[in-house]
């Protein structure tokens, strides 16, 4: 009678497709300088009436969140709208490496024809491996953990504001143990 119910939450991985899956080109790499790898990944929003989600670019060195996306349905749009962020903003893509799941979004022929275009190159977890990818899985966890993306919003609208913020907080103000106590942006700028 007093049990809690459990919150639902919405899959956002779907690896059996029939699409090419690569090899973890990032398996016990050095990380050394910002875009020389960018963690990829997908997580849900809650709002009254359903999901949205939120894809996500993150610079491996400097924690910083390079391109993100917050759409209303899981299709591939929004994480070609993320890349397509993270790659406008960005003053290189030399030995570049993206790094995600196996999510059937990240191993269509539209997202990966936009990362062969400029030169980057693509690694993917092994089976669904989420430590493989736990940079992106962990900024997933700071942003709804320390900037409450975690409610349910009244709506989609509310959300983008919403998350606009937090990503800005999270990119220009909390400080990173790993990084010395410096921002993500600090980090990013100072030697990109």
């Amino acid at each position: 009678m007093l049990t809690l119910r459990k919150k639902t939450s919405a899959r956002t991985t779907n690896s059996y497709h029939r699409f090419y899956k690569y090899n973890n080109l990032i398996k016990d790499m050095e990380i050394t300088r910002p875009n020389q790898v960018w963690v990829s990944d997908i997580t849900y929003i809650r709002t009254i009436k359903g999901f949205c989600y939120l894809a996500l670019i993150t610079d491996m060195y400097s924690r910083k969140i390079v391109g993100y996306d917050l759409s209303d349905s899981l299709e591939l749009k929004g994480c070609v709208r993320a890349l397509n962020k993270a790659l406008y903003q960005t003053k290189s893509t030399k030995d570049l490496i993206h790094h995600s799941d196996r999510g059937i979004q990240y191993c269509s022929n539209v997202y990966t024809q936009v990362l062969k275009r400029n030169k980057i190159d693509i690694s993917m977890t092994e089976e669904n491996h989420c430590y493989e990818n736990a940079m992106a899985e962990r900024v997933n966890g700071i942003l709804k953990d320390e900037f409450y993306l975690d409610q349910t919003f009244d709506n989609v609208d509310r959300a983008k504001r919403a998350t606009k913020n937090a990503i800005n907080l999270y990119n220009q103000i909390r400080l990173h143990l790993s990084l010395d106590y410096k921002t993500p942006n600090m980090v990013y700028l100072k030697t990109a």
